[in-house]
């Protein structure tokens, strides 16, 4: 499939599964006997569809990272994308989405806050949308501040809460809004949580539903806040080897037996995030491991694009996000 073609087609994957209302899984958390309508419409106007709040967010992301790279703005894949962030990124809906977030600051922390910045960056030479998601950005940039200093230790495991994949779109997204409070803030505190680790032990990567390597992650956190002359040293201490027959496992596609579960399915995506994390270390390393490390991304992307593109449901509703990265980013 050509590219042009493939984007064509990630863009109805997204637009479909954005327009699937049910199954759902809702994180509210109900205050009381009359707190307990969770229809996804109802609760969560901008962002339902996609099964989670989350990934509901950050397919709405690849809509507009897809709709910025194509050939084509006037494909019926492309006007239907369109369409739907038209209906959905408004102000009233997101004023709801805005509303729910300051009234609940532990709702979708890290994860669902890192993936609404990204949308929020993403948006940002687009009047109307990026007008819709500035008070939401901004609930999202006071929680961050507020959240950092309160949190002794990172969460270092390979699901939604792990710290160094939340801050490394943090760093991403409030440096391309010029939030460089919360792009300091971060950068503080991956410092202090990672500077002085090493040498990781990669020999339990990965659990059996993880869809993030905790090291490869890590390691893609450090190299956005050090400098460059810094990076090299601390990667040669906190991953030796890499690229040069250490932590080969890491290189390999992991094994999935069940992508329809989506606990299971969770290792398809783990191999684009190792994708995109071992395409921008490569970017810090000597030209023959860079090589390998390149190599492997495109290994682990092909071993599971068939499922992005034309998988279950579980696939589907989140790792055309996840593919994205591993090509763009």
């Amino acid at each position: 499939m050509s590219q042009p073609a493939l984007d064509r087609h990630l863009l109805k994957v997204a637009v479909d599964v954005l327009t699937t209302p049910y199954p759902y899984v809702s994180g509210h958390v109900a205050r009381g006997p009359d707190d307990t309508d969770i229809t996804p419409q109802r609760l969560h106007p901008a962002f339902h569809g996609a099964l989670d709040w989350h990934s509901s967010v950050h397919m709405q992301w690849s809509l507009v990272q897809l709709l910025g790279q194509t050939d084509a703005p006037d494909t019926s894949e492309a006007r239907a994308a369109r369409e739907l962030l038209d209906a959905r990124l408004t102000a009233d809906r997101l004023a709801v989405e805005t509303a729910y977030l300051r009234a609940r600051p532990s709702f979708e922390r890290p994860y669902g806050w890192a993936w609404a910045a990204m949308l929020g960056a993403a948006v940002r030479d687009e009047a109307t949308w990026s007008g819709a998601m500035a008070p939401l950005v901004d609930v999202i940039a006071d929680h961050v501040v507020g959240w950092l200093p309160r949190q002794a230790y990172p969460i270092r495991h390979g699901k939604h809460q792990n710290d160094a994949f939340a801050l490394l779109l943090f760093h991403r997204a409030f440096g391309a809004l010029g939030r460089d409070d919360v792009v300091t803030a971060v950068t503080m505190r991956a410092r202090d949580w990672f500077a002085a680790d090493g040498p990781a032990s990669t020999a339990d990567e990965p659990s059996g539903s993880d869809f993030l390597s905790p090291a490869l992650t890590e390691a893609a956190l450090m190299q956005a806040v050090l400098d460059p002359g810094d990076f090299g040293p601390w990667l040669e201490r906190f991953l030796p080897g890499l690229g040069e027959g250490g932590h080969q496992h890491l290189l390999e596609p992991p094994t999935v037996l069940d992508p329809t579960d989506g606990q299971g399915a969770h290792l398809l995506g783990l191999a684009l995030s190792r994708a995109w994390q071992l395409r921008a270390l490569a970017r810090s390393l000597p030209d023959a491991r860079a090589g390998i490390l390149q190599r492997s991304a495109d290994t682990q992307v092909a071993a599971v694009l068939p499922a992005v593109t034309g998988g279950d449901f579980m696939a589907t509703h989140w790792l055309v996000s996840f593919l994205l990265l591993a090509h763009q980013f």
